[in-house]
Parts: structure tokens; C-alpha cells; sequence
């Protein structure tokens, strides 16, 4: 609640951003820009290590995949919603500001409704049955062969001795690396190859986005069916995963080669939608591998990925300005066909190996 109203308050203080600059940073409105777009990520930043924490105390193993994937769907509905309602508000208030106020006053409202419904455990929630709450706890006494204990407390960078946990990051890192390239390039892709105007971009930025909607849910629900089926984390989890992201990978590289421009965007799609379908694998694997520092090593696994959100759109400008747009898209599936290969060596449930510093796990327990 504390991240959303601060996030909330960040989007306003957009509207007084470049006022900000002027006065505190030496007549550079942009500088204003750059520090409460900071302060608007830093806020941010919790959400998805949260809802992987509350996912962990929620849902039992068997369901824990798609369970996972409806948090994550926010991801692809947020950037299929980004097009319409910021162009929307643009045109129709004719002012960047009012969208910022909106959308703002929005989040403050959504963050009051969570407020009255959610609780941290299934435990203190009153609409829980019995029946449920059992069901949760069995499968917290008997997780998933080769899954890990909970009973081990561990320090934080115990993340780093894990070969499955870094693997893992890395793995997102792809899925990140996508994510953030579409996000912020294809506007100006279009615009620039195919004379696409915002007032077409609200539709056309929706479709690459369609797909994932509906691939994060389904990745979930074929993860718990995989477990079910052989009882192996390794083929539900990190096989999964590794061939999704082969797929992405060819789509990406069929899309540097491609010249129109429906081809383009249904190539775009169906490589979006793939790279979607293991989203909550990654975050499922810090449960399963690490159950007793979910949060902790949710939110190392999201700093290392999200390194990606920075290096996608300054990377694809850079070789968008000097080797064409193809090259933006080449890049990305180098960045995914790294995250087939760093998938292929995470074991769940193979969590950090402190055999040897006895003393230190008993001090951090």
C-alpha cells in the first residue's frame, strides 16, 4: 500500500516535474523530469516481488503457476492498456498533464479498494473456508518433490551461491529485454518504417500486446499441468521456460528479416506471446528452490533482470541509429537465445549450498 500511494503521488508530481528542475536544478526542467521519473520507478519497483511473496503464502504448490501468472498478468494488460488510454487522454483532454493527473487520482483509488480486500495470509482473510486454508497449508507440509524446504533461514546473498537462482535471473533478463524493447521502440518503429500517426498508434501499439494477455495465464496453467504429469520441477519449470524462449527467439530473428508491415506486427505478436507463456516459471522457481526467503530473492532475481529495462531501449537506440532497425530486433534474440541457454542449467528446488557455514545460517536464523 505504502509503494502504491507513493507511485500514485509520483504520476501527479509529473504535472510540476520540469517547475521542479527549474527551481532546484539550475534552470534544467529535464533534470526535473529525470528525478521524479526516478522516484516514480523506485516506487514501483516492490510490486512483483510482492506479489510473488503473497503467491508463496497463497497458493499451493499444484496451483502455483497459474497462480503465479495472475499477478503477472498486469505486465502485458499494463503495456496493452499503455497505448489507448494515454493516447486517448492526450487527445481527448489535450494535455499531458491532465493524463497524469488521471492517472494518478486512478491508482490512489485502486490502492483503497486492495486496502479492504487483501490480507498477507490466507490464514487472516475472512472469506477463506476451512476447506481451503487446508488445502494451502498440506501443500506447504508436502511441496513437490525436489522442492526446497522452508525450514532453512538464509542470508541474502546466500542468492549468489545458487547456480539455479542466478541461472534463473538470467533467464528473465530475456523476458525483461523484450518486454521493454517493444515497450519503448515500437511507436517510433512504426512511425518512422511504416508513417504509422499517434492517432493510429493507440490501436496498432495494442497488438503486439493481445497475445501475452492470454499467454502469461496459459504458460501457468501448462507449468502445473507439466508438474502434475511427471513430477519433475526441472520439465515443468526450466525445459518449459528454455523452449519458449527458443521460439521467441526465431520469431525475433524472422522479424529483423521481415518488410511489411502486418508481417512485421504478427511476427511481433506471436514472439511477444511466447516470451509471455513462462512468466510465472521464473518467479515459481524462487518458491520452489528458495521457499523460506521468497521476497528477499524475488526482488535480487528482479534487480538483476530489470537491468534489461534499461539496457533494451538504450541499446536498440543505439543500433537502431547506426545499423538500421533490423539490428534492434537481431539484438533481442541474441538476448533471448542467452535466456535458452541460462534456463537449460536451473534446477528448482536446487537451492544455495551453505553446508559448509553452519555457523553463519544459524546466525541469520
Amino acid at each position: 500500500m505504502i509503494a502504491g500511494v507513493a507511485w500514485s503521488l509520483f504520476a501527479i508530481c509529473m504535472v510540476w516535474a520540469g517547475d521542479i528542475g527549474l527551481a532546484v536544478f539550475g534552470g534544467s526542467a529535464l533534470s526535473g523530469f529525470a528525478m521524479v521519473r526516478i522516484l516514480f520507478g523506485f516506487s514501483e519497483g516492490p510490486a512483483y516481488s510482492i506479489i510473488n511473496k503473497t503467491m508463496s503464502a497463497w497458493a499451493s504448490p499444484a496451483e502455483r503457476g497459474f497462480a503465479v501468472s495472475i499477478g503477472l498478468l498486469s505486465t502485458p494488460l499494463g503495456a496493452l492498456l499503455t497505448a489507448p488510454v494515454a493516447v486517448g487522454l492526450l487527445l481527448f483532454t489535450d494535455s499531458w498533464r491532465a493524463m497524469y493527473v488521471v492517472l494518478g487520482v486512478l491508482g490512489l483509488v485502486l490502492i483503497a479498494l486492495f486496502s479492504r480486500v487483501y490480507t498477507n495470509r490466507p490464514e487472516d482473510h475472512p472469506k477463506v473456508n476451512a476447506a481451503e486454508l487446508a488445502q494451502i497449508q498440506a501443500g506447504r507440509a508436502h511441496p513437490p518433490k525436489g522442492a526446497a524446504s522452508a525450514s532453512a533461514a538464509l542470508p541474502w546473498w546466500a542468492f549468489f551461491k545458487s547456480r539455479t537462482l542466478v541461472f534463473n535471473s538470467i533467464g528473465y533478463f530475456s523476458f525483461i529485454y523484450v518486454n521493454f524493447m517493444l515497450l519503448t521502440w515500437t511507436p517510433k518503429y512504426l512511425h518512422d518504417e511504416f508513417n504509422f500517426t499517434l492517432s493510429s498508434l493507440w490501436y496498432i501499439g495494442m497488438i503486439p500486446w493481445v497475445g501475452a494477455c492470454f499467454t502469461v495465464l496459459l504458460g501457468g496453467r501448462i507449468s502445473d499441468w507439466l508438474l502434475k504429469r511427471t513430477g519433475k520441477l526441472v520439465i515443468a519449470r526450466s525445459w518449459f521456460a528454455a523452449a519458449s524462449l527458443l521460439l521467441t527467439t526465431l520469431c525475433f530473428l524472422m522479424v529483423s528479416q521481415a518488410h511489411s508491415v502486418w508481417t512485421v506486427i504478427a511476427l511481433m505478436t506471436l514472439g511477444n506471446a511466447l516470451n509471455a507463456l513462462p512468466n510465472s516459471v521464473y518467479w515459481a522457481v524462487v518458491i520452489d528452490t528458495a521457499p523460506s526467503r521468497v521476497g528477499t530473492f524475488s526482488g535480487i532475481m528482479h534487480f538483476i533482470a530489470n537491468i534489461a529495462a534499461v539496457l533494451a531501449p538504450t541499446l536498440a537506440g543505439i543500433l537502431s541509429a547506426r545499423y538500421g532497425y533490423s539490428s534492434m530486433f537481431i539484438a533481442t534474440s541474441v538476448a533471448t537465445a542467452l535466456g535458452v541457454f541460462a534456463m537449460l542449467q536451473v534446477r528448482p528446488g536446487v537451492g544455495p549450498r551453505l553446508e559448509g557455514d553452519a555457523g553463519i545460517v544459524a546466525s541469520a536464523e
